[in-house]
């Protein structure tokens, strides 16, 4: 058997330390699942084989494994056993009220509530991991340490900042994760503030601030996407964007990692060594701007584990060092362990070691036998990074997940060109916000290409056909992939295997390309009518005569799902968008169907009701400089091969600022526009969300409602007569 260079990396790597690396990872497990007492027993075994192999002058890699199985159990198991025996543990499991004083670990996270009827999206909640101080229950009182969650409303904890002390009172729960959380608080109200952030984190926020503001220079969706990208600041991010990068595969873009602190330190020690600049000056150089860049983002866990990574990435790639980094990236991963045990079971930091050490053992392999294939050097690495980092990452994806990209290598390579100038021109405009307004606005112009191309892929990644192969979750799931991993890698190293892999590629692609991928039957030739699956909403398609040309009438309310639906069905042109009444599971898919189609005019009832729906149906047009039109009952609208007549509304519509209308829903359900469609296949009723009042009305004027095709109006609700009328 002989070693392949798609596998084989050009030189020979230090070993060594990976088996004490893996086995200190393993042992930070077994405390996080299995409890102080068996974490104490391995730590005690460590130790005795550790003694042993120095005794007898084993191999040194022994002694390594034993001693770091010793040392990782001594920490693990006393922080486990902290865990287990904390005063709050017990209260926590009775649900007791509690008032703590904690301070911040982390930004809070918002959780956003999905619109819904006259609701629109909005973060109502926010997660926010604390260290606690003290904490008093049931008029006892401890001053003590040890991790807890917070989830408060966002009211009064939205804009706090990590290191700040609180005082916040609620109803305590049992955490349901094994790591090192002691509880978690249902926060009641907002927190007494205890203490100003520090000057640290006042200047970071200034800087992600000011760069928020600055990309607002861009359009929506890269103006949310820049400071993600940068800073991992996701919090003007649009939806359908995030949406569409995770099915893309492209997520690892919207969190701080090791490939952020690499791009910027890389191009920093080029410029060092252009200008002349030693080795010495250059590398104290990159040091403060890894040191600049984690005050930019915050100093927090996943900061700075990413700031970890990064360095060894930079270690491996730009130094040139490959024969250190591995050792480094073990002794990483042990020191971070022992910093912060619960990172052992943190899908974050365990994708970030596979990425990286798939970098530093794979890609220079895979890289290398790309170049002897006679492919150019750029481009050989463009192809080997994604593709590398992709295969090792993937088990640990598709578990948490349950489902595997079949287009993120490709859309990786994609993205790979624009990564590094926005990170960098993004990185320059947050240090620019100090300065007199307008100039990191500018800079954040010569990001927008960049940063735009980004969206795009993940557009484009999002709308293959068929890309996202489902596949089973959890820790199942993940060994499942990860086993078939290594048998086709371990297939590719041998010549003879390689045969066998082959086959079974084909084989595979026999079956999957038929059946996933070819789709037949769908969409069938000559459809006229089709129901996007939007989720809990509308988003009925019908076609016209003209190829690729239809009609939309509501778009659910995630714009993802209607512009895959529309991508899948061939729609590349809209004749009129008609948006039966304004509520969010009816009109939140509007940009999505407006993006990337020629579409003629957005139609609307008489409705204005909720005014933030008709503002953001105006906006999403004119965006997309499209004319909003107005529709009344008796109108008859005609396109080749399919005519509308709009029966309803009958009635008028709510008052503006009519608050009591907006909460309770049925006055604006009551005005949606209803429509016959005429097609060749037969009529079909689209009702929208209309309810007995303004059903009777219809029934009332003996409006023609037969129909061989029935929409239910509300989505099916018991509150519906026109069923009987209407066959």
């Amino acid at each position: 058997m002989t070693a392949d260079p798609l596998v084989a990396a050009p030189a020979r790597h230090d070993l060594r330390l990976v088996p004490a690396a893996l086995v200190g990872w393993a042992v930070v497990l077994s405390g996080l699942y299995l409890g102080s007492s068996i974490t104490a027993a391995l730590g005690a075994t460590g130790l005795l084989v550790a003694t042993a192999a120095a005794l007898r002058g084993r191999s040194a890699v022994v002694v390594a494994v034993g001693g770091v199985a010793a040392a990782v159990a001594l920490v693990v198991a006393t922080q486990t056993w902290q865990v287990e025996h904390h005063p709050l543990r017990t209260a926590a499991q009775r649900g007791s009220a509690a008032t703590l004083v904690v301070h911040l670990r982390d930004d809070p996270r918002a959780v956003a509530a999905p619109g819904y009827g006259g609701r629109q999206t909005q973060v109502q909640q926010v997660v926010v991991h604390a260290e606690l101080e003290a904490a008093t229950v049931a008029g006892q009182q401890w001053r003590t340490g040890g991790r807890v969650i917070l989830l408060a409303p966002a009211r009064g904890w939205t804009g706090l900042l990590p290191g700040q002390r609180v005082r916040t009172s609620g109803l305590l729960a049992a955490p349901n994760r094994s790591d090192l959380t002691v509880a978690v608080l249902r926060a009641r109200g907002g927190p007494d503030v205890l203490s100003a952030p520090t000057a640290v984190q006042r200047v970071a926020e200034r800087l992600r601030s000011g760069l928020r503001l600055a990309a607002m220079a861009l359009d929506p969706e890269p103006a949310g996407l820049l400071p993600a990208l940068v800073v991992g600041d996701t919090s003007a991010m649009v939806p359908s964007v995030e949406a569409e990068f995770r099915a893309a595969g492209l997520t690892h873009l919207i969190a701080v990692s090791g490939t952020n602190v690499a791009i910027l330190c890389g191009v920093v020690l080029g410029l060092a060594r252009l200008v002349g600049l030693g080795p010495r000056a250059a590398v104290l150089l990159a040091g403060l701007t890894l040191v600049g860049f984690v005050v930019l983002c915050r100093p927090s866990p996943s900061v700075l584990r990413a700031a970890v990574m990064g360095a060894v990435m930079l270690l491996a790639l730009v130094l040139g060092r490959r024969r250190s980094a591995v050792p480094a990236l073990c002794a990483a991963v042990l020191v971070l362990l022992l910093i912060d045990p619960s990172l052992g079971n943190d899908p974050g930091f365990t994708l970030s070691v596979l990425a990286t050490g798939a970098l530093v053992l794979l890609a220079p392999g895979w890289s290398a036998a790309l170049r002897r294939r006679g492919v150019p050097p750029g481009i050989a690495e463009a192809l080997a990074v994604p593709a590398a980092a992709h295969v090792i990452t993937a088990p640990v994806v598709a578990g948490l997940s349950g489902q595997v990209s079949l287009v993120a290598i490709l859309t990786n390579l994609l993205a790979a060109p624009a990564v590094a100038p926005a990170t960098v021109l993004g990185v320059l405009a947050a240090v620019m916000a100090v300065l007199p307004p307008g100039a990191a606005a500018v800079v954040v112009q010569l990001a927008g290409p960049a940063v735009s191309w980004l969206v795009g892929v993940g557009h484009w990644g999002a709308a293959v056909p068929d890309g996202v192969l489902r596949w089973p979750d959890g820790t199942f799931g993940a060994l499942l992939l990860a086993l078939i991993v290594a048998v086709v890698m371990l297939a590719m190293r041998a010549h003879r295997l390689r045969v066998f892999a082959a086959a079974g590629l084909v084989g595979a692609l026999l079956v999957l390309v038929p059946t996933r991928f070819a789709s037949p039957g769908w969409p069938a030739p000559g459809w006229v009518m089709v129901a996007c699956d939007v989720g809990q909403g509308d988003a009925i398609v019908l076609a016209t005569g003209e190829p690729g040309r239809a009609i939309l009438v509501d778009t659910g309310p995630d714009p993802g799902a209607v512009s895959a639906c529309l991508d899948r069905l061939g729609v590349r042109r809209l004749a009129l968008i008609v948006l039966s009444h304004l509520h969010a599971d009816h009109i939140g898919g509007l940009a999505g169907a407006l993006r990337g189609r020629a579409v003629s005019a957005v139609a609307l009832g008489p409705g204005r009701s909720p005014p933030w729906a008709f503002a953001a149906v105006v906006r999403a047009a004119a965006a997309a400089r499209v004319p909003v039109v107005a529709l009344t009952a008796g109108q008859r609208l005609s396109w080749p091969g399919l005519g509308l007549d709009v029966l309803a509304p009958l009635r008028d519509p709510p008052p503006v600022g009519d608050h009591q209308a907006e909460v309770d829903g049925t006055a604006v359900n009551n005005t949606s526009v209803v429509l016959r469609a005429n097609t060749p296949a037969g009529r079909v009723l689209l009702t929208g969300d209309v309810e007995l009042d303004a059903q009777a009305d219809l029934l009332v004027t003996r409006t023609d409602l037969r129909a061989d095709v029935l929409k239910v109006p509300h989505h099916g609700s018991p509150y519906t007569q026109v069923v009987p009328y209407s066959l």
